[in-house]
């Protein structure tokens, strides 16, 4: 039986709701910390591909919707990366000054190496 480590990495851009101020902030996570697990059936089959979501996450960091933007062509990889990223306390965006609800896109690529 042929064993692959695996590396997972996640990858967070702009958020779709934001305001042109400089002070304001998107929500984020530390990707070192908030993992998704490979699904087995995943790693078996090879499969990769990087899954395109959305979060609305809370002024307390939590998320209070996810929303698939992008499939990375594999059911079981989106369906493990909306799992575990929505189950992750966010850093909250900043307006105005202070933690407020916003949206932020996340690209979460699976890689076997």
């Amino acid at each position: 039986m042929k064993t692959r480590s695996m590396g997972v990495a996640a990858i967070v851009f702009a958020a779709f709701a934001g305001s042109a101020m400089a002070a304001d902030k998107d929500a984020s996570f530390d990707p070192a910390v908030c993992k998704a697990d490979y699904p087995k059936a995943s790693l078996m089959n090879e499969e990769q591909g990087t899954v395109s979501m959305s979060f609305l996450v809370a002024a307390d960091g939590s998320v209070v919707e996810s929303k698939l933007e992008k499939s990375s062509g594999f059911k079981n990889l989106d369906k493990a990366a909306l799992k575990a990223l929505s189950a992750c306390k966010f850093k909250p965006g900043i307006k105005n000054g202070a933690p407020a609800q916003t949206w932020t896109k996340v690209d979460y690529a699976w890689k076997l190496d």
